[in-house]
């Protein structure tokens, strides 16, 4: 492996350097969106209970805003709930952007990540094809051990580039999906409560 790395020349420094960022980045997603810690279970319904056993208190709701981002977006509305329902729901908005936006922290990254390695690729495979014609021009097209560097830094950077951005633009359109996914399910479940304190729903 390491002679590999040697033979693709200094361009597999910024390749190896972005594989290693991209996989502790799809890591730390994965751990960050998993749906049990976004979007606790039954969530509205215990606010709903504790709403009607009169135990929703600015402490309570600091409580739910600290424990998952839906109790984040929850907690707005809970802190305008004796405003009108427009109020409400847009307390709620502004705070579901700041949400999405850290859900979608680094995902810009791994997208940048994606488009990059295999330019870097093609920039190795640009100077080994450089080194090739420079070493004919040189010594001639009789020895082929001398164009046999360029050569291979050629295909071992594209190689290394390719192998770097197809399964980091997987996951990053895998994670682009589930913060969508995410996010409809949030306010889903942001309207539920409205609609519920404000009478225009049953609670759970």
């Amino acid at each position: 492996m390491f002679e590999l790395i040697k033979a693709g020349g200094l361009l597999m420094i910024p390749i190896l350097a972005c594989s290693v960022l991209a996989l502790a980045i799809i890591l730390e997603r994965f751990v960050a969106l998993r749906k049990k810690k976004m979007i606790p279970d039954k969530l509205v319904s215990q606010v709903w209970q504790l709403h009607k056993s009169k135990k929703l208190d600015k402490a309570q709701i600091n409580q739910i805003a600290s424990a998952s981002p839906l109790g984040r977006i929850l907690a707005a509305g809970l802190r305008n709930l004796h405003h009108e329902r427009d109020v409400m729901k847009e307390s709620i908005e502004e705070t579901g952007r700041q949400v999405v936006h850290a859900m979608e922290k680094y995902l810009n990254t791994l997208g940048t990540i994606a488009s990059i390695t295999p330019l870097l690729g093609l920039l190795g495979t640009v100077i080994g094809m450089i080194r090739v014609f420079t070493a004919i021009m040189t010594h001639g097209v009789g020895d082929p051990g001398v164009l046999a560097g360029g050569i291979s830094e050629a295909l071992i950077t594209t190689a290394a580039g390719l192998s770097v951005a197809i399964p980091t633009l997987i996951f990053y359109r895998y994670f682009r999906g589930k913060v969508d996914a995410l996010v409809l399910e949030m306010e889903e479940e942001a309207l539920k409560m409205v609609e519920i304190m404000h009478g225009s729903r049953e609670g759970n």
